[in-house]
């Protein structure tokens, strides 16, 4: 084979030996990885046989490795590294669609677009790219395709999803006979549905309502029909209800527990109630747990379920058909749970233990009924309980037997760990951890709860191997420690394949390692630098640059010294942008400063523009930081297509960003009044840039999209033209209602209610306070929860409910503990006084309150008191849980209560505690109790100050300046912010300088203000990425070795060689 390849270039007077046409191979074809346009150029260029030849290399060879002479290649690696490449994905995908049903079997490329399209299905099925489909197919080739789309649908925008329907319609139709009398027959059969899959949503109501009685029963006789029924999840009521009405008139009992079963997502939208029997309305409770998969519709969802209810208890009380009505309960209020016999919610277990979507305060008390039994709850009680666990009190847990609390750890019961407040949690931990059998159990925690173990509780245990850290969550502080502890018997390979141990590598660690273990175990860092600090992967950058800086990830020249930037150029702009791409930013680079810098940098290697489809794949990630100015003159309506759902991924947009990307939507989509549904749905989110006459008009049309869109939008401050829109829509449909409170202040007055309530969310806050206060007590006791959900409310709002509670529930002293926690937001409208009278005896009301961040000082005071004096402790006998539980209200402490906080309890609270952001007088107290947990401050290490976070705030300058400047990076951000200024200025120029990307970015305005110039130049170092252990050295490009990027001319392919030959002879070459 070498042979001929050599013969055919000397045939063409091109002379290689065969080292240097490897080479030359190998240069062109990683070129060619990285030029996507041309690969697509070049695969246009073959002839039918050479075509065949490079897709069956692509995607048929099962060899993992090739001969070519004494040359061993690598074929599996070269494939996966082609796989990666999302340009050059899209050119298999575009040329695909051009050439291969030309040339290849139909079957075999429609394989090939299952397996190109599995990895990036919503950028490369694009409206326009729908109809080079081909128009006529195998019908094996045809149901095939149409599964893969079916498969891939969640996966397309609307207007694509849309296309495809309009495809396959086309496709069907060619099939559709004519009747006798030439007239034409409905082309929705039963066979056609059941190909359309979920794409029979977008069936015209016109078209719906034509399908054949016969086809129809045929369809729902199918075994197979109610599985896809119940995918349909973006289902009108209006279609919905059209094919209900077929169904009925094709002869199917609609009230036949049988036919129920088999409608899948329509039973949501069920409406035939009249003379409807309690087993028949059971029966659609039953199917209808699955409503709540629905894209939207919730409020009449639950209506329907209400109304269902009220039929399934007619002749029986709630008590005996609790079991059976599935998760209609979660629709009932607190006082309808609360009238609940221990023995009616012990026979219903099994049922309640399945239901997904209950609040709070619904958990506690059903968790209490089934419990009120028990002394002592037990493993059994815990494995019955399921999701329902979370509502067992956190003393309960405390109270069990530690061996049974250890099977929970172990068994089935884990998995609902997570879900447990971190009170909970700690305190299952503290009574295993008390016990003797913590040694045995500490390696059966898993997840979440081993984040719990504090510093000191690991420190006091043996046994730990890096084979059992594989599935757990590890704090950084319990990571640094156990990594330095197992480094001492365990190869590196060891300790960074093993999960989360990889946080805790210390630069000191990376940059001992030797050059052949470092490289060999990049692969470990590079899969999982979400798990990096910006330190860690700082250090790794510079590693890399000092053992090989020819072939240092391109990704990792971002996080050095702006000055490397420079050696991103030419060839290595695309790896460059690529390998970002797939990284997070924040990551790499915490400062602004840096971030513009290699923004600037990207903009350069785009020659200024994203031209099309293929830019916005290479950018990835990138594109949510691309500057507005960019957005404004440098991308193209043909990359705004592509980019729209790249966007709507970004977590933080700024506002001038949004603006210039509601002017290129504009510009691609026209004036919102011509928007199709379709449209609306794509543009999603963003819709809440438009004007509020553009709004409105959308609002009009497509209600239901509008209140969708409205659900997933955060606080008024980012949509309030969007959410005053979505409450005209809905308000507007019950103008004409009035309040049913005959109060005369209420008279004339519209009272919110529970539909309106549910389809609202966060627009709630567009409530008047009269409205508010005219709400009906039924309503309010419904819907407690969900107001208190509401982040806007204004301080009369919150009044105005926090009276209707207590003019529902009666008098403070009277709350239960469920009341309290439904509250929510609503909480904070309560006085210190009111706090005063309330019953908070339980840790977990405690811990609920303390996740409102809103709390004054007096307010806090009186929860703090108001728990001590309920629960009968005083903060000398705090446990651990209940510190966790406290959470802010801990900042309300004063001096002599922190001391009197017993040692052994603090030291398994002091990470919690760390995550507070107390006053600085507090958090000195906090420091020295620290202190007799882990000994003086100046002999804190690197686990040490990564444990104790904001703690870090209460230390005092000499403290401060006694700390090695190798531990500066491992203060925690927040703890470097919580430093008062006149304390951080103590620092040193090389303390400030070793604080890391990441500590440096968080150092406050008022901080840089006190320092002197020469820490200011450090502390400019540490943002910069620069390498302080070697003063001088860290800027100049001229220590360097310059990097070495593989040239893109010379190689002979570009000149005519068939990429065939390439891809065969060549393409598995190692580069």
């Amino acid at each position: 084979m070498l042979t001929k390849v050599m013969a055919y270039f000397h045939a063409r007077e091109v002379m290689f030996t065969l080292s240097s046409l490897q080479m030359s191979i190998e240069s062109y074809l990683k070129n060619l990885l990285y030029q996507p346009r041309q690969l697509l150029s070049e695969f246009q260029q073959l002839d039918q046989q050479q075509f065949q030849t490079a897709m069956k290399y692509l995607f048929n060879s099962r060899k993992d490795h090739l001969e070519m002479g004494n040359i061993i290649l690598d074929w599996e690696k070269t494939r996966e590294r082609i796989f990666q490449s999302p340009g050059v994905n899209r050119t298999l995908f575009l040329i695909t669609l051009d050439k291969c049903f030309l040339t290849l079997s139909a079957l075999d490329c429609v394989d090939i677009l299952s397996q190109v399209l599995r990895t990036s299905a919503v950028n490369y099925l694009q409206p326009d790219v729908i109809g080079r489909l081909p128009n006529v197919l195998q019908e094996d080739a045809f149901r095939n395709l149409s599964t893969v789309f079916k498969d891939l649908y969640d996966k397309t925008s609307a207007n694509t999803r849309r296309a495809l329907y309009g495809w396959m319609k086309q496709m069907l139709q060619k099939s559709c006979d004519m009747s006798e009398f030439n007239e034409p027959i409905s082309w929705v059969s039963a066979e056609n549905l059941w190909i359309l899959g979920r794409y029979i949503v977008h069936l015209p109501l016109e078209e719906i309502l034509k399908i054949n009685l016969n086809e129809i029963r045929l369809f729902i006789s199918y075994d197979n029909a109610t599985k896809q029924l119940d995918t349909v999840y973006d289902i009108t009521p209006e279609l919905a209800q059209a094919f209900l009405e077929r169904i009925n008139s094709s002869g199917f009992d609609m009230k036949n527990t049988s036919t129920i079963y088999r409608l899948g997502l329509l039973v949501c939208f069920y409406n035939d109630m009249e003379q409807m029997d309690a087993a028949v309305a059971r029966a659609l409770l039953h199917q209808m747990i699955k409503c709540n998969q629905l894209r939207g519709f919730q409020a009449e969802v639950r209506k329907l379920k209400s109304r269902l209810l009220n039929i399934a208890t007619q002749n029986q009380t709630l008590n005996e058909v609790l079991g059976s009505v599935s998760d209609a309960v979660v629709g009932l209020t607190s006082s309808q749970l609360e009238s609940l016999s221990p023995e009616a919610v012990h026979n219903a277990i099994a049922t309640l233990n399945q239901v997904t979507g209950w609040a709070k305060s619904q958990v506690i008390i059903l968790s209490s009924k089934y419990l009120s039994y028990e002394k002592v709850v037990s493993f059994y009680d815990v494995s019955q309980m399921s999701t329902l666990v979370t509502g067992i009190s956190t003393q309960s847990f405390y109270s069990m037997n530690p061996k049974e609390l250890s099977q929970i750890i172990r068994g089935t019961t884990s998995q609902y760990l997570p879900d447990l407040s971190s009170a909970q949690r700690q305190g299952i931990l503290r009574k295993i951890t008390a016990s003797g059998d913590f040694s045995s159990s500490i390696k059966d925690i898993q997840g979440a709860c081993f984040k719990e173990i504090s510093l000191s509780d690991l420190w006091r245990q043996t046994g730990y191997n890096s084979s059992m850290m594989k599935e757990k969550e590890l704090r950084r502080s319990q990571a640094l420690y156990l990594y330095e502890l197992l480094s001492k018997k365990n190869y590196p390979v060891e300790l960074l394949s093993a999960g989360q141990l990889v946080k805790g590598i210390t630069c000191q660690l990376i940059e001992s390692m030797g050059t052949d273990i470092f490289l060999n175990s990049f692969r470990f860092f590079e899969n999982n630098l979400h798990l990096l600090s910006p330190y860690q992967v700082n250090c790794l950058a510079w590693k890399f640059w000092k053992v090989s800086n020819a072939s240092i990830p391109p990704f990792l020249l971002s996080v050095l010294p702006v000055e490397y930037l420079e050696y991103v150029s030419g060839p290595s702009c695309v790896p460059f942008i690529e390998s970002l791409g797939k990284t997070d930013m924040d990551l790499l680079n915490p400062s602004l400063h840096k971030k513009n810098a290699v923004l600037q940098k990207v903009q350069e290697c785009l020659n200024g523009s994203v031209a099309d489809e293929y830019d916005v794949d290479l950018l990835g990630n990138l594109i949510c930081l691309l500057p507005p100015a960019f957005l404004h003159g440098s991308m193209s309506l043909k990359a705004m297509a592509t980019a729209l759902h790249q966007f709507k991924l970004c977590r933080q947009l700024r506002h001038e960003q949004k603006t210039e990307i509601k002017y290129k939507l504009l510009e691609l989509y026209g004036s919102p009044k011509n928007w199709t549904a379709e449209t609306t749905l794509d543009v999603g989110p963003f819709v809440a840039l438009l004007s509020k006459r553009e709004l409105d008009v959308l609002a009009e049309k497509f209600p239901d999209i509008i209140l969708q869109i409205g659900k997933t939008i955060g606080p008024i401050s980012s949509a309030e033209e969007l959410l005053s829109a979505v409450f005209e829509s809905v308000s507007n449909v019950a103008a004409n209602m009035e309040s049913s409170l005959t109060t005369p202040d209420c008279l004339g007055t519209r009272a919110p209610s529970s539909n309106e309530i549910i389809k609202l969310a966060e627009a709630n806050v567009f409530w008047s306070v009269q409205e508010l206060k005219c709400m009906d007590a039924g309503t309010f006791d419904k819907n407690v929860e969900l107001l208190g959900t509401v982040s806007s409310f204004n301080s009369s709002q919150l009044i105005a409910l926090k009276e209707k509670a207590k003019q529902v529930w009666g008098s403070l002293p009277d709350w239960k503990s469920y009341h309290i926690v439904s509250l929510g937001h609503i909480a904070l409208a309560l006085t210190e006084h009111e706090i005063e009278e309330l019953d908070l005896h339980s840790i977990d009301t405690i811990s609920v309150l303390s996740q409102q961040t809103e709390w004054t000082l007096t307010q806090a005071r009186s929860i703090l008191q108001g728990f001590l004096e309920d629960s009968g402790k005083t903060v000398s006998t705090l446990k651990s849980f209940d510190l966790v539980g406290l959470g802010a209200i801990l900042c309300a402490l004063n001096t002599s209560e922190i001391m009197s906080i017993r040692t052994a309890e603090f030291s398994a609270a002091v990470a919690r505690v760390g995550l507070l952001l107390c006053s600085t007088p507090v958090l000195r107290q906090f420091k020295k109790i620290t202190e007799s947990v882990f000994g003086p401050a100046t002999s804190w290490n690197s686990s040490i100050l990564q444990e104790i976070g904001t703690i870090a705030g209460g230390l005092n300058e000499d403290e401060l300046k006694a700390f090695d400047r190798n531990l500066m990076p491992y203060f925690q951000p927040k703890g470097i912010r919580c430093i008062p200024p006149e304390i951080f200025q103590a620092l040193s120029p090389e303390q400030i300088a070793n604080l890391g990307p990441e500590n440096a970015a968080m150092v406050t305005r008022s901080q840089r203000e006190h320092l002197n110039a020469l820490q200011l130049q450090s502390l400019q170092l540490a943002l910069d990425g620069a390498r302080p252990s070697a003063p001088g050295t860290q800027h100049g490009a001229s220590a360097t070795q310059a990097l070495q990027t593989p040239a893109l001319s010379g190689a002979p392919c570009l000149s005519g060689f068939s990429i065939w030959l390439c891809a065969v002879f060549m393409l598995h070459l190692p580069f």
